[in-house]
């Protein structure tokens, strides 16, 4: 089997506002074949930057584009192939958006190789260790605590055991942040699980203080308190918070995460439209497996992110946990025509070949950007 044509397709929605919402702009990568066989991936990024990364013509060595490296190529030598583009886009790429454009195209070639074998990604990556995944509601804080209150009831009366907060008016004085936390574990009740995302408000000196602070409202995690480059501030944090850190959404390839777990990282978040793909996702949980750490995706843009997330989750043995996606628009809700639903706070995994999804080409018409 080859490689035939790799095909980035740019979807946006007519009014893409400043805010944290992947679900408005997005990279789909088809990968077809001479058998017949079409892969599905995301890129999680910027798209118009990413899906010049597939067609940027051959350059020099190591600054080819991303479909001139795979068109002629064996699809089914998956890992040879990451390792392949990894190399091959190394003087433009090695972080940033070449290894976002690599995520997508990672995630279509499992999709490929699980069809070509009659089998769902999850066996591929290790095996099932379960047939759903438990869901935890993503969701920016209220304007007020009452708001916050509110939609952390909505997400209870939804049937959610889990739901994370973040953003908004967070992060600025304590007495708001301990307000809204409040409000938030009121709403959800005390049986159910409460995250936090401090949107990287502090520094570790006050990150500290801010866990301090919350740890009797029982949160899981305290989600990106210090700034991503901020390495020391959080091995200074890690062995010092009463709580449980999380961190990794904006960061890539297996080198980056090994690096926050040796920080001490307790929960590292790898977006699978965005590390680097399932390739990276499943040496990183293996990592963790090793330290007795705990990988959890991001996942906040489209059915395609969110199936790739159940397929990993589903092969990890400790892996009963992904973000879920509630936002309204047609590229999160419509794009999958069988988006996988949220059940009893939990969200099953397509058990079809491959990932197990099939796009709405209505929609890839609609919101199809034409260059």
């Amino acid at each position: 089997m080859k490689i035939t044509a790799v095909e980035p397709i740019h979807l946006r929605v007519p009014n893409v506002e400043a805010i944290p919402d992947g679900t408005l702009d997005v990279l789909v990568v088809l990968i077809h074949t001479d058998a017949g066989i079409t892969g599905i991936g995301e890129v999680t990024s910027q798209s118009y930057v990413c899906k010049a990364c597939f067609d940027a013509p051959r350059s020099a060595a190591r600054r080819h584009g991303l479909t001139s490296i795979l068109v002629g190529e064996d699809p089914l030598d998956v890992e040879g192939l990451w390792e392949k583009m990894y190399y091959e886009t190394n003087r433009y790429g090695r972080r940033g958006a070449a290894i976002h454009a690599i995520s997508g195209a990672d995630i279509a070639l499992w999709d490929i190789k699980g069809k070509a074998e009659g089998k769902p990604v999850y066996e591929l990556l290790g095996g099932a260790h379960r047939q759903d995944v438990r869901a935890y509601a993503s969701v920016l804080f209220g304007d007020t605590p009452e708001d916050t209150a509110k939609l952390a009831k909505e997400f209870a009366d939804l049937g959610l055991t889990a739901a994370k907060f973040g953003w908004g008016p967070f992060g600025q004085d304590p007495d708001v942040d301990f307000a809204h936390v409040q409000a938030a574990r009121e709403g959800l009740g005390d049986e159910r699980d409460l995250m936090v995302d401090a949107g990287h408000a502090w520094e570790w000196e006050v990150a500290l203080e801010r866990a301090k602070l919350l740890e009797p409202l029982g949160i899981g995690w305290l989600e990106e308190p210090v700034g991503q480059d901020d390495r020391r501030g959080y091995a200074e944090l890690c062995k010092r918070s009463p709580v449980p850190i999380a961190g990794g959404e904006g960061d890539v390839t297996h080198w980056d995460f090994e690096d926050l777990i040796e920080r001490g990282v307790h929960v590292v978040q790898p977006d699978v439209a965005f590390c680097g793909g399932l390739t990276v996702c499943r040496r990183v949980s293996q990592m963790t497996q090793a330290h007795g750490r705990r990988a959890v995706p991001h996942c906040f843009s489209t059915g395609i992110n969110l199936t790739a997330s159940l397929h990993w989750m589903a092969s990890v043995p400790n892996g009963d946990l992904v973000e879920y996606c509630l936002r309204p628009s047609p590229l999160m809700r419509k794009l999958v025509k069988n988006l996988p639903p949220l059940v009893d706070g939990r969200v099953p995994v397509p058990d079809g070949t491959g990932l197990g999804i099939e796009l709405d080409e209505e929609i890839i018409r609609e919101f199809r950007v034409n260059y």
